[in-house]
């Protein structure tokens, strides 16, 4: 009896620890996932987890071989995520020194005036070269910083104020910068003449070199959106994680917009703060489980 209890103990003892340490590893993981958020990062770490997976199902079989081949893949996948990227790496190592692990879940007002008069000053400069069928590409920031070595060349550095005349300057093909892409944070211009990466993703014939670099840079990263004018057509077009919402009018591209940069959940004044942080916590964590499991997302 003493024998069969002190066995019992030591079973829930060693399944409690162990259920603690994977709790551990799991956490960890998300809160690297939630910092980081890149789509790029998303597919290495689903890769790596398989390979963590697979190699402790094999020391679980008793297959030493393999697992002494996966563990070797293990470490050498995480030594190439280190090198693979850095800049997101370190950007998660600074927020957890700065105790600021989790900016991106604390509520921030986007819906202000001037971040209106910065929708409409860049719809109607769409509009207008929409009309003129001048080709145009830009880049929009949406919630963190962008690391601009995303971008194939970093362009040439304005740092202007935000207008519609400047925008239509800078696209006219009179100017040296027309052939690259804007890229535009807040009410700022902060460069033009922008390179992005071009989608690998098959595409239709109809879309040009501006369509596949807008898909490009927003499958590289979620913290931007483009809008795209065709010089051919004059049609516009909205790309976001890789995906492109065309063809657009004025008025529908400044609807998705504004429903892009002021969510509604962070209209309503009236909610508890600790409401709305709850329901951004749950509506990320969905989202991210989802795209980390390729999951299908509902409409």
């Amino acid at each position: 009896m003493t024998l069969g209890l002190g066995f019992d103990s030591h079973f829930t003892e060693s399944w409690l620890r162990q259920s603690v340490d994977l709790g551990l590893v799991i956490a960890l993981t998300f809160l690297v996932l939630l910092a980081v958020r890149d789509r790029r990062t998303l597919w290495m770490v689903r890769g790596l987890i398989v390979l963590v997976i697979v190699a402790e199902v094999g020391q679980r079989l008793q297959l030493r071989l393999l697992s002494f081949v996966l563990d070797k893949l293990v470490i050498g996948a995480a030594l190439a995520m280190s090198v693979a990227f850095q800049s997101e790496f370190r950007r998660f190592l600074e927020q957890l020194g700065r105790g600021n692990l989790l900016p991106s879940l604390r509520s921030t007002r986007r819906v202000s005036i001037d971040a209106d008069r910065s929708l409409d000053r860049i719809v109607d400069a769409v509009k207008e070269l929409s009309q003129q069928r001048t080709g145009a590409l830009m880049i929009l920031e949406t919630n963190e910083l962008m690391d601009e070595r995303d971008f194939a060349v970093p362009g040439v550095k304005l740092d202007a104020q935000l207008s519609k005349e400047l925008i239509q300057t800078i696209f006219q093909n009179t100017t040296l910068l027309h052939d690259g892409a804007v890229f535009i944070r807040g009410d700022r211009v902060i460069s033009a003449g922008v390179i992005l990466p071009l989608s690998e993703r098959a595409a239709s014939r109809q879309l040009g070199t501006r369509h596949r670099a807008a898909m490009g840079i927003t499958e590289r990263t979620n913290n931007c959106v483009c809008i795209v004018v065709s010089e051919e057509t004059g049609s516009i077009s909205l790309a976001e994680s890789g995906i492109l919402d065309r063809p657009l009018t004025s008025s529908k591209l400044k609807e998705l917009l504004e429903l892009r940069f002021a969510p509604t959940s962070e209209r309503e004044s009236g909610q508890p703060s600790l409401r709305i942080w709850g329901r951004k916590f749950s509506t990320r964590s969905i989202k991210l489980m989802r795209r980390l499991l390729q999951l299908p997302e509902n409409k």
